[in-house]
């Protein structure tokens, strides 16, 4: 084993994330085995927690109060869900929790786990500590899918009234407060033809040609923002960007395509509209059908939305980023690629930083692992939080 870290991290916090890790939470998969066992640990420490549920009941977010009537607060806020890991080469089972070489090892342990055990360990502390304010948890499912469950959460707090004032998005960033990411938004594009013997063309409708000059437009609208802006520098790709991950359709070369499918999405830089850019999907979409329609009134294209993660942008100066500053002692801010919950709590009026432990590199890896060292920063940080 190397040198432990200038830091020492708890045994109880490491006990925590290691705990978390070994519970398996894939998005597919129900992440109530998390949520029950914080759950059962608040509730032994005199806290009731929230729970908000999905339309199956397998899935739930968790939200609770520690310092119940005080003012406004700090939310700390983790996703419990986690990718999968099928097909990577991974030299260790994914759920083992395995710490070696100052590394905690396993599926979420960077993304993010390791914040969500932090925090949770630490929950006797802030109610002992009898703070002015309220420290808040907000742990949800399906973030690596969407983000309906912090949407869940966010809607039942407004029903209920509960307004806390900051939050702390505990996602990756090496422990440096960071202040924007771009926002992630899929859809799905079904489109109906009207089949025929590929020799019978013109009787038909090829649901794959109509579906693949949308795809063009699409990529003309990312080729477009690549050369014309808006940018926004500090990010790795200073533009909105578009892509098409997936398109199905057909089932024989001699048969004109009934039906195709294809999803898209777009990454767009804070302050830009994304719902302009699918009404200019829409738009191509229908300029399309009318052609389509002249054959068989039936065909045609259908949407569906799979993601919606706003983008994020904070100032250098307000409220959340100056207090995550404060207590990482960071003097600078980042910008990350990746999406998070943080534009969502920000649109319900909450003053939002990420800041957490480990790398985004190591997140959705093989062998994912954060550092022993990460993890005392953090656990240094949060517990900053009581003064």
């Amino acid at each position: 084993m190397s040198q432990p870290p200038a830091i020492p991290l708890s045994p109880a916090s490491l006990e925590w994330a290691r705990r978390l890790v070994q519970m398996p939470t894939v998005s597919h998969q129900s992440n109530l085995p998390v949520i029950e066992c914080i759950a059962d640990h608040l509730r032994s420490l005199g806290v009731t927690p929230r729970l908000t549920w999905d339309a199956e009941r397998r899935k739930a977010n968790l939200f609770a109060t520690l310092g119940a009537g005080k003012p406004g607060g700090v939310i700390l806020s983790g996703h419990t869900d986690t990718v999968p890991w099928d097909g990577q080469a991974w030299t260790m089972e994914p759920t083992s929790a395995l710490v070696q070489d100052q590394r905690l090892y396993g599926r979420g342990s960077a993304d993010m786990k390791g914040f969500i055990g932090l925090a949770v360990a630490q929950a006797r502390d802030f109610l002992e500590a009898d703070l002015p304010f309220a420290v808040h948890y907000a742990f949800s499912y399906d973030e690596e899918v969407g983000g309906w469950g912090a949407m869940n959460l966010i809607a039942d707090l407004r029903e209920a009234g509960l307004a806390p004032e900051l939050c702390i998005v505990g996602e990756p960033t090496m422990m440096i407060p960071a202040i924007a990411h771009k926002g992630v938004h899929r859809w799905r594009c079904c489109i109906k033809g009207r089949a025929a013997h590929s020799s019978l063309t013109p009787f038909a409708v090829n649901a794959i040609e109509a579906g693949a000059r949308l795809i063009g437009h699409i990529a003309d609208m990312g080729d477009r923002w690549r050369a014309e802006g808006p940018r926004f520098e500090g990010f790795d790709v200073p533009y909105t960007t578009s892509a098409v991950g997936v398109v199905q359709g057909g089932i024989a070369d001699n048969v004109v395509p009934e039906d195709c499918h294809f999803h898209y999405e777009f990454r767009n830089l804070p302050g830009t509209d994304e719902q302009a850019m699918q009404r200019s999907v829409l738009d191509a979409a229908a300029r399309l059908e009318p052609a389509m329609k002249a054959v068989d009134p039936a065909t045609g294209f259908r949407f569906e939305t799979i993601c919606s993660m706003p983008a994020f942008q904070a100032r250098e100066d307000e409220a959340a980023v100056t207090l995550a500053k404060k207590l990482s002692g960071a003097t600078a801010t980042t910008l990350v690629a990746f999406g998070t919950e943080a534009g969502l709590f920000q649109r319900a009026g909450i003053s939002t930083v990420v800041c957490g432990p480990g790398s985004i590199n190591q997140a959705h890896q093989a062998d994912e692992y954060v550092s022993l060292e990460q993890l005392a920063r953090c656990e240094a940080f949060i517990a900053a939080l009581r003064g």
